[in-house]
Parts: C-alpha cells; structure tokens; sequence
C-alpha cells in the first residue's frame, strides 16, 4: 500500500480507533505524517517509531494485545454485528496489517526520496512483523468470541488498589490443586460450585472458614488457576475495599468471563460499616450482583464479628436478635465449608505426598517422627506446617553437602 494512502486509512481507523492511543501504532501515525514536513521532523518522528518498535520486541504481538483488549462497537455487538460494521473492521485490520509489513528500510527510503535528504539513511531499522491472525472482521468477530475482550482479557487475577481501581497481577501465585494433598472433600465441594458457576447454573458464594494453616486461600487461588483456559478471573479484595463493590459490578457486569471476588480473611467489628454493606451486596440489595460474579471469602471464624463475653451478657433487652445479627452475614453464603486442623493420620498422609514431589528420600517412620517433631514445634499439625517442615528439611539436606 502506497504510503500517503496507508497514512489516510491510519487516520481513519473506526472500529479499532481506539488504537490510536497505542504507542506503537501512535508513533507509525507521527512517522507517516512526517514524510510531508521536513527532514528533522521525520528523523525525530522515526526514532521514537523505532524507540516503539525496540520497546514492545514483537509489534505483531503488541498490536495483536491492543486489539484483544480493546472495546469498540464489535465487542458491544459480539452476538449480532451489522454487515457494515463487519466491513469497516475488516478495512482496519488490513491497515493495521499493511503497518506491520512496513520496515525501517522502505520509510527511509521513501522519506530520503522525498525530502532529498540521503543522510535518512543512516537512521537505524527494524524488521517487517507478522500479520495478525485474523484477516476480516468475520474473523475478528470469532477471535473475540473464543477469546473474550476488554480489560479483562489481559490476566487471569487482578486486584482491587487502595484508590478503588483494578489492577492485573502480573506474576499470580501458580499454585494448582496438584500441589494441596488433603481435603480432599472440602475441594470437591468448591469444584463441583465453581463448574456449575462456570456452565451458567445455580452457583452459591462461599465461605472456607476454619483454623489457620490449613489452604483455605490457596484453595481458591488454585481453582482458579484450575479454570483460568475457561474464562474463570479471580478479583482480589481487601475487605476495607468492600465499599467498591457497585462499581466493580459495573465494571464485569458485560464482560465476557466469569469472576470470583476473593476476599481473604474476612473479619469486622461491630461498629464496621463494611459488614452491612457486604451483606447488602451479597444478598437483600436493591441492585443486585452479576450472574457472572461469584464471592469466595475466607476467615479464621464462622461469625465474622468479634464478639466477646461482654456482648453476649450485655445489656439489650433482645440478645438473641443481637446474636442474629452476628450470624447475619455467613449465613448469607450459600456454601459454608469448614477447614479444620488435620488429624494425625492426615497430617502424615500430606506429608508423605509432599516428600514425594519434592524428592525427600527418608524411610517412612524417620519421616514421619520428625514431621511430628516440627509440628510440636510449631503449634500443631496443619498443611503449612507440613509444607515448611519438607521445604526445612529440604533447606538443611542442602547445606549439609
């Protein structure tokens, strides 16, 4: 595509106009409209091109991220896009691709051709890319249906920030269900949950509640690695965020993925406003929470109040509708599952699961006298207690050579 020509069709991008803001694609807009104004302008304008280019290594990759992320009148029409809309995405892939051809070598050229100025040779170049792997908005249509679209679409976990936004996390925690021997009961419970989440069935939010220790939040964070392939995101919250909660439903409400709001070692007091509020949120508001939202808490109690023997004997006339109010939130969780300090026999069981995948070649009894040892130590069995005492022994195996 001549130059001049493909500068026009760059300017006017319509569907995937919000590429325009793209570094890479914003700096191929400056270095094209350059080539009708002076030597100077386009060696300034080509640098920062190839300052875009060395910066994203793969700009296929780049541009083919900026369009997946992207919202635009495609992704607001996925189910049903008009014909015309159709054409003119497929007129803004076929720029966006007659970009990537482009190399250093050809816009020097052209640029020295035009402006007399042979010197433009010595800038430095960059190789053509790839083209995208769709080629019409049929196509594109497609790729966004199978990938999902959007803010969303750049991780499987994110988090709530302390202004209220939502980042991605950039390297989650990859812990898989693999690496959690026991429990085995408890996990099946949130699997058979999370599945009929994801294929659009009755769903319950649950709480894991029980003693420290025993993967409550690891749980959750590996069913999610689990079905991430699926469409699954995991939202990290800090329950002071909980006041976020109605402009985060917004936010996923028309996403196309399914979301669980994590809320890890969920506790209030009395006086805590964020206690109403979450019961509001999860079930009694007016609003009402997504069909593609589910609430995966965690605590070490059942009733996520501290309460002490003063409220109890206090002196209200009507206790009981005081110890209601206690109840009130995990009660509102359809799924209540108890994570309890394991008992010997259990103990052992995931210790000997997590020698095995690490390679710790002890006899059984010697094994296992010593797990009990650590866990003496320790303050009692639980699986963390098993995974320190393996990575321990591991860590002195280690020095000892």
């Amino acid at each position: 595509m001549e130059l001049s020509a493909l500068s026009l069709r760059l300017c006017g991008l319509a569907v995937l106009r919000g590429l325009h803001s793209h570094p890479l694609v914003h700096a191929y807009l400056d270095t094209l409209s350059a080539l009708g104004r002076s030597a100077d302008e386009f060696a300034s304008c080509y640098g920062a091109l190839c300052q875009a280019q060395f910066a994203c290594r793969d700009a296929s990759q780049a541009i083919l991220d900026a369009v997946h992320f992207d919202l635009n009148a495609l992704t607001d029409t996925i189910d049903d896009p008009a014909p015309a809309l159709l054409a003119a995405t497929t007129r803004d892939i076929e720029t966006l691709n007659a970009l990537l051809a482009l190399d250093g070598a050809a816009l020097k050229s052209a640029a020295a051709a035009r402006m007399g100025a042979p010197a433009l040779g010595d800038l430095p170049d960059f190789t053509p890319s790839v083209p995208l792997p769709f080629q019409d908005g049929a196509a594109l249509a497609a790729y966004y249906r199978a990938h999902g679209y959007g803010f969303y679409a750049q991780s499987s976990a994110f988090a709530v920030q302390e202004d209220g936004t939502v980042a991605t996390i950039t390297h989650p925690d990859a812990i898989r269900l693999r690496d959690l021997p026991g429990y085995e009961r408890q996990k099946q419970q949130i699997l058979q949950n999370t599945l009929a989440f994801l294929d659009g069935r009755t769903a319950n939010n649950i709480l894991l509640y029980g003693d420290k220790g025993t993967g409550k939040s690891s749980t959750v964070k590996a069913v999610a690695n689990e079905y991430a392939g699926h469409g699954l995101k995991i939202i990290e919250m800090s329950p002071r965020h909980i006041s976020c909660f109605p402009k985060l439903f917004a936010d996923v409400l028309h996403a196309p993925f399914h979301f669980i709001v994590f809320l890890d070692d969920l506790s209030f007091r009395r006086e805590d406003d964020n206690f109403a509020a979450l019961k509001a949120f999860i079930e009694g508001g007016l609003a009402g929470k997504p069909k593609n939202l589910v609430i995966y808490a965690t605590s070490n109690r059942r009733h996520l109040i501290h309460e002490t023997f003063a409220d109890r004997m206090g002196d209200e006339v009507r206790v009981r509708d005081s110890l209601e109010t206690v109840t009130s939130l995990s009660d509102r969780f359809g799924l209540e599952i108890t994570f309890s300090v394991p008992d010997k026999d259990e103990y052992l069981y995931i210790v000997d699961r997590l020698a095995a995948e690490s390679g710790v070649d002890l006899p059984a009894g010697e094994l296992h006298l010593l797990a009990e040892r650590f866990a003496l130590r320790r303050n009692g069995r639980s699986p963390r207690t098993a995974r320190q005492f393996i990575s321990q022994h591991l860590a002195e195996k280690y020095d000892n050579r």
